[in-house]
């Protein structure tokens, strides 16, 4: 490690924005389990809606934030990696969403499988669109932040 210029010993950025970033992985898959376990109460296991819904909303956001992060000011890039890598790297789960996929492929349910196929593509590429729109909208009216 490199010495501070006050002379203390200090990790240096790249390190600190890892640590950073695991952190916010942890936090995404925590509230990963906590929606999926909520909506699995409301909505029942037949289907994966958790996986689905926490897909959808990741889409969102990783198109907001990477928009207003990457266009103005408002967002430093640690801030935006940490959400977007981080947060919402945890948050969302396509590895999740392939093995319940296969699942009901493997017990014959095709309408699920496909259902979930066509649902998860279309609603996180569409969401993903509003939220870069959406982020373009913000920052123009707030003169680029």
């Amino acid at each position: 490690m490199e010495p501070s210029p006050a002379g203390s010993r200090s990790p240096p950025a790249s390190r600190v924005r890892l640590i950073l970033i695991c952190l916010g992985g942890a936090l995404g898959t925590a509230a990963r389990y906590l929606a999926g376990g909520v909506v699995a109460r409301w909505l029942g296991s037949d289907f994966p809606y958790g996986t689905l819904l926490v897909n959808v909303l990741g889409s969102f956001l990783i198109g907001l934030i990477q928009q207003v992060g990457l266009s103005t000011l408002a967002i430093s890039d640690t801030v935006r990696l940490v959400l977007t890598i981080g947060l919402m790297g945890g948050f969302t789960t396509y590895s999740s969403f392939s093995y319940e996929t296969l699942k009901l492929v493997e017990t014959g349910d095709w309408l699920h499988a496909g259902l979930n196929v066509f649902l998860t593509t279309t609603l996180c590429l569409l969401v993903c669109g509003l939220g870069l729109e959406l982020g373009r909208v913000v920052t123009a009216a707030r003169g680029g932040l």
